[in-house]
C-alpha cells in the first residue's frame, strides 16, 4: 500500500484503485435492487430503511492534508479513498429520490492489519460507537464524509 512517488507505479495504482474505489461501485450496483426494495417499506433515511455505507479514511481529505503528515506519500490509497468519497457523492444525489441513504465514514484509527499496533483504537472498543452512529444517521448526513462520532469531515 505504501508508494511513494519514487516507488508507485500504473500497476500498484490500479490495483489499489480497483479494491478500495472500483469494488465498492460494484459492490453497490449488484446490491441496488435489493436497497430499493429495502427503501420502498419504510420512510425517512436510514440504516433502519437502506443505506450504502463507504468505509473510507482521513487521509482521503484534501482539505486536512499537511505536508509533514505521515501518510502523504501513500499516493495509491489516498486517492483511491478521494475518489470513493465522490462515489459517496453522486450515489448520495443518484438514490435520494429513492430514500437511499449514502456516506461515507472514516472509523477511526483502529487496531487491525492495516491500522497497526499503534492505533489508538481496538476494534471492540469501535463497533459500539460505529453502530450507534449508523443507528442516528438521517437525511442530514446523505451525501457526508463523517468520522466515527457523527463529525463531518472536509472532502
Amino acid at each position: 500500500m505504501s508508494a511513494s512517488l519514487e516507488e508507485v507505479t500504473a500497476e500498484i495504482m490500479l490495483t489499489i484503485y480497483k479494491t478500495n474505489t472500483v469494488a465498492q461501485l460494484m459492490v453497490t450496483k449488484a446490491f441496488l435492487p435489493l436497497l430499493r426494495k429495502a427503501a420502498q417499506l419504510g420512510t425517512g433515511m436510514g440504516c433502519h430503511r437502506a443505506a450504502i455505507i463507504n468505509m473510507s479514511s482521513l487521509s482521503a481529505s484534501m482539505q486536512l492534508v499537511q505536508e509533514n503528515e505521515m501518510f502523504l506519500q501513500v499516493y495509491p490509497y489516498r486517492i483511491a479513498k478521494t475518489a470513493l468519497n465522490m462515489i459517496t457523492r453522486c450515489l448520495a444525489a443518484d438514490l435520494k429520490a429513492e430514500g437511499i441513504l449514502c456516506i461515507s465514514l472514516h472509523p477511526g484509527w483502529i487496531q487491525t492489519d492495516m491500522g497497526g499496533d499503534l492505533a489508538p483504537l481496538q476494534i471492540q472498543d469501535a463497533i459500539p460507537g460505529i453502530l450507534s452512529l449508523l443507528a442516528n444517521l438521517s437525511e442530514k448526513d446523505n451525501g457526508l464524509f463523517l468520522d466515527g462520532h457523527g463529525e463531518m469531515l472536509p472532502c
